[in-house]
């Protein structure tokens, strides 16, 4: 164990360094990459009416299929693939994981019923089981580390703008031509990101390949990888401060826009039938509420994870501590701005509030991915991330959705009425948020002690 965590300690420090353009270009590339990741996994969100309504599914049939059955293969595929990216090629892990998630979600048009639908997203999960793990791995390897959680923000920023899009995207093409079309040109651009990724971005190991050879005997596995980070307190806390972040972030996801149909059913077709006026076209609610949840949450995400990112690195200047000081008291805030968009009578001002909450929420993309990546060491990198994700997303977005969609199942059926028994349910998922902004003020304690660089 000694010799291969002295090997891992070297095995990636002493890389050439990389011109500013490309090093910016990759970063673009790799954002892009994400937001493909995620138009890809969120357009279903956008889409569960139309697909409950037309394949007859309840509430707890979308949570499995938006959470817990692409979770669970997502973060487990997610292991191996995270072991081959610390001794492999990233760059082509990365870009055939891309081309082949983007045709499971285009096959996902010709589903016909529910378990069609969901092995076709399982098959989602699974390609992008292959993205975010190299991804972090190779960022960490690219960018200073005194910029880390700059760079992984702004990369982080393609998860908000990617629901923006698949929001938007699918509202609109579902709204025209039908959730199935949504699917299936959804698929179309992961196939040029792909390519692009497989046939530009360079491995930045190649220099170091004796090295890596040599550390490969005995590099560190994901059991020497959890012996390693079984001492670094810090890892676990941040983790599953985040696991609760994200089962808040995706129990509220699926259920958004059913949340707005549900409550505010008029004013939103009242709205619909005045945008689209304005732009000329024959809007439905569905095609509004993914212009205006996609274009609210989506700006208001990718705003707080660039303001996370920037505000940790400066706040970590003169104390470390600092990067955990600002997901903290985001989580805390946003907690009553979510209580309030689900309680207020207007439509409008609850998508307000929504897009505030979204700013607040993606605060801790960029200080929990970089810290996560400091407290790593070289060749653990790939394997720290997928632990990292395997326990937010199995978590959240498992058991998000999914305990989102029983609660909201249970009280209809105890007579609070489709309408009021789910936003009973968003509200009592979000009180939630109380745990994350405790484990990182705990957090604050022990991140000193633990980073690697």
């Amino acid at each position: 164990m000694k010799e291969a965590v002295e090997q891992a300690k070297t095995g990636a420090q002493n890389e050439s360094p990389f011109s500013t353009g490309y090093t910016r270009y990759v970063m673009c590339l790799l954002m892009l990459m994400l937001v493909v990741n995620f138009l890809d996994r969120q357009i279903i969100n956008i889409l569960a009416e139309p697909i409950k309504h037309d394949l007859g599914l309840a509430d707890w049939q979308l949570g499995v299929m938006t959470g817990l059955a692409f979770a669970l293969f997502y973060t487990l595929f997610g292991l191996p693939m995270a072991s081959l990216a610390d001794r492999r090629n990233r760059s082509k892990i990365i870009g055939f994981s891309v081309l082949a998630w983007s045709v499971f979600t285009a096959l996902c048009s010709a589903a016909q019923n529910f378990v069609q639908l969901l092995l076709l997203r399982i098959g989602v999960g699974v390609g992008e089981a292959g993205g975010t793990p190299p991804a972090h791995s190779l960022i960490a390897d690219i960018v200073p580390k005194e910029r880390r959680a700059f760079w992984l923000a702004f990369y982080s920023a393609g998860n908000p703008l990617g629901s923006l899009l698949g929001m938007v995207f699918g509202g609109v093409i579902a709204s025209a031509y039908g959730w199935r079309a949504a699917f299936l040109i959804a698929g179309l651009p992961g196939l040029v990101i792909g390519l692009l990724v497989l046939l530009t971005v360079r491995e930045p190991r190649k220099s170091l390949q004796r090295q890596l050879a040599k550390a490969a005997a005995t590099g560190a596995s994901f059991v020497e990888t959890l012996r390693y980070l079984r001492g670094r307190p810090t890892f676990w806390i941040i983790a599953f401060s985040a696991a609760f972040k994200s089962l808040i972030g995706y129990g509220h996801a699926p259920f958004t826009a059913s949340f707005f149909l549900r409550s505010h059913a008029a004013e939103v077709d009242q709205l619909a039938q005045q945008v689209g006026a304005v732009l000329g076209m024959d809007l439905k609610p569905i095609g509004f509420l993914g212009l205006a949840l996609g274009l609210g949450l989506g700006i208001g995400g990718v705003a707080g994870t660039i303001a996370g990112g920037y505000l940790a690195d400066r706040l970590a200047r003169n104390d470390i501590r600092g990067y955990m000081t600002a997901p903290a008291f985001s989580v805390l805030a946003a907690i009553p701005v979510y209580m309030a968009a689900l309680l207020v009578d207007s439509a409008v001002i609850s998508l307000l509030l929504l897009c505030l909450n979204s700013f607040l929420t993606a605060f801790w993309y960029g200080p929990v991915f970089s810290t996560a990546q400091a407290i790593a060491l070289p060749l653990m990198r790939a394997k720290t991330a997928a632990i990292l994700l395997l326990i937010v997303n199995l978590f959240g977005l498992g058991l998000g959705p999914l305990g989102t969609g029983i609660l909201s199942d249970m009280l209809n059926l105890s007579g609070f009425g489709e309408a009021d028994g789910l936003r009973i349910a968003l509200m009592s998922i979000a009180t939630l948020g109380i745990l994350p902004f405790v484990g990182f003020l705990v957090a604050r304690r022990t991140i000193a002690a633990d980073v690697n660089d």
